[in-house]
């Protein structure tokens, strides 16, 4: 076990300052693996159903490789929080993010081979570097305080944007990398994507000593020596249970919203024939809403309340379901303006459920208890990319699209019940 030594730990409670710096320093490390990290998730997002659908020659399983990615992340986020638990969050990341590589080099070879088994177990590995991608959002909370954390989880968040907003963009130079050495097209992306994800977990697994979950471990060990909370120790679990229910709903429900949307949007687009330039501008607008206003939204939920952005995540999907099931299907703008929303009500719903999850839970189980959400949050999402191919293929793109809008309405109640008593 890579454990943190009692000396090491003592001066951070011993130093405020030095605690601040670390602080930020871990903010930095973990920044910089995000920006690798989002241009590593993007192939999967703009071209996964698209490869697919070549592939298989049909539109009812184009939803699968999101729902085998999401799948795989899923099984990830378990094992990442539990490795992250025990060994801290540079092992438990670092292992997940070059996992994740590994699998996008699996997709690589599987469009080589034109095997689509090979495709879809590549897919369900490569899903760790999106489960990790996603995770290493906590890292940056484990020493930030209760007015700190949503503004922690968005500064991490918000350095994705330079990658994810890149990848989408960059698919068609990818494509024509890939064309020139033997590789067909669609997998050029994949190409990107091994390369960053390496690259994200070798920034951590090098750069991110000390742990700070072991850090945040050993405060809070010495804070249990002084037994002063006990009376509140009843209530304080009665709010910890309703903050880790309302939580996980939020990020569930918003994550089945927007990976339906998402995942059948290029196919759509493709439809109505818009080019790969074309889908990769739409998906980059799309990334880029997921992850830009995190800085604002961070500082949003710090200030006015985790309540009212999670209200505000399931107004703005609803917006963004209407416009896309309603919009022309020729219209760039509209389809743009939709997903641009769609990533916007995403991002409110993620920073303002994780900023609950983290005030709920303790650095002693902290990690376990996040990976398992995430588990329900990866889970959700691979339902909601399975069923969307069937749903446009049975019905319409509208269909689903207004489906989402109208599901993200539940947010609305959750919420309101979690004021009460």
């Amino acid at each position: 076990m890579f454990v943190q030594s009692q000396d090491s730990i003592e001066s951070y409670i011993d130093s405020p300052e030095k605690l601040k710096n670390l602080y930020k320093r871990v903010l930095i490390v973990v920044s910089l693996s995000q920006i690798f990290g989002g241009a590593g998730l993007a192939a999967g997002i703009t071209v996964g159903a698209l490869l697919a659908q070549q592939m298989l020659g049909t539109d009812a399983y184009a939803g699968v490789p999101s729902a085998l990615f999401t799948l795989g992340s899923a099984i990830a986020a378990l094992i990442v929080g539990k490795l992250s638990q025990r060994y801290g969050r540079r092992i438990g990341l670092s292992t997940g993010f070059i996992v994740g590589g590994l699998g996008a080099i699996g997709v690589v070879i599987a469009a080589m081979m034109n095997s689509v088994i090979l495709l879809f177990a590549s897919l369900l590995i490569y899903g760790a570097g999106t489960a990790t991608n996603l995770q290493a959002r906590y890292a940056g909370t484990d020493l930030a305080n209760n007015k700190q954390r949503a503004t922690a989880i968005s500064t991490t968040m918000v350095m994705t944007t330079f990658g994810a907003v890149a990848g989408p963009n960059l698919v068609e130079i990818m494509g024509q990398f890939a064309t020139s050495i033997g590789v067909p097209s669609l997998a050029g992306p994949f190409i990107l994507s091994a390369t960053a994800f390496i690259l994200a977990g070798l920034v951590l697994f090098i750069m991110l000593r000390p742990d700070p979950l072991e850090i945040a471990k050993g405060i809070e060990a010495h804070k249990q020596k002084n037994k002063q909370e006990n009376k509140t120790e009843s209530f304080n679990k009665a709010i910890n249970k309703r903050g880790l229910t309302v939580g996980a709903t939020v990020m569930v429900l918003t994550q089945i919203v927007m990976v339906a949307i998402m995942t059948m949007t290029p196919v759509h687009m493709k439809h109505h024939g818009h080019g790969l330039a074309e889908v990769g501008i739409v998906i980059g607008f799309h990334v880029g809403s997921m992850y830009l206003p995190s800085l604002v939204t961070g500082i949003l939920v710090d200030k006015i309340g985790r309540t009212a952005m999670s209200i505000a995540s399931g107004v703005t999907l609803l917006f963004a379901g209407l416009l896309a099931a309603f919009a022309p299907s020729d219209s760039m703008v509209l389809l743009i303006v939709a997903l641009s929303l769609l990533g916007l009500g995403w991002n409110f719903g993620l920073i303002s459920g994780t900023a609950q999850i983290v005030d709920s839970t303790e650095p002693s189980t902290r990690a376990k208890t996040q990976g398992k959400i995430d588990v329900l949050i990866a889970l959700a999402g691979a339902s909601g990319g399975a069923l969307s191919g069937m749903v446009v293929a049975n019905a319409s793109y509208a269909t689903l699209s207004l489906a989402g809008g109208l599901l993200s309405l539940i947010l609305i109640p959750v919420v309101i019940w979690s004021r009460k008593a």
